[in-house]
């Protein structure tokens, strides 16, 4: 277990998210669009039993929206994507890790913008690759 000061705020998190985000390669951060990213402390429980989890510390990220490969031309007037990153289970696996908190920032982002690309998570493994 690491042993250090205050706890990186949402603010902190939200921008090792953003450099993660201006990171990757260009077709990708070109096609986000308007995806909306948000950093919580922890899922609500709506969205918790949402995905059937019961212990919020076990969610560190969540894709909300309809993958770029599943959408059609019937969509309309739906809410904005977006890309939520639960703090506090992210430190919590931060403090209990080898990886840097700058890593495993990008590491969650990358996945769950994968989700919105519609991608495999071998496909989100070379993404980071190209990240890292």
């Amino acid at each position: 277990m690491r042993d250090f000061g205050p706890s990186p705020s949402a603010e902190e998190l939200e921008a090792l998210a953003r450099r993660a985000l201006d990171a990757l390669p260009s077709p990708f951060r070109e096609s986000l669009g308007d995806i909306v990213l948000q950093v919580d402390d922890f899922a609500d429980d709506e969205t918790l039993d949402s995905v059937g989890i019961e212990d919020p510390f076990e969610l560190s990220g969540l894709y909300e929206g309809v993958p770029l490969t599943q959408r059609s031309i019937d969509q309309s007037g739906s809410l904005p994507e977006r890309v939520r990153l639960f703090r506090r289970s992210i430190l919590d696996e931060w403090a209990g890790g080898a990886d840097s908190l700058e890593h495993l920032v990008a590491h969650v982002l990358i996945h769950e913008i994968g989700h919105h690309f519609g991608l495999s998570d071998e496909d989100m493994h070379a993404l980071e690759e190209g990240v890292a």
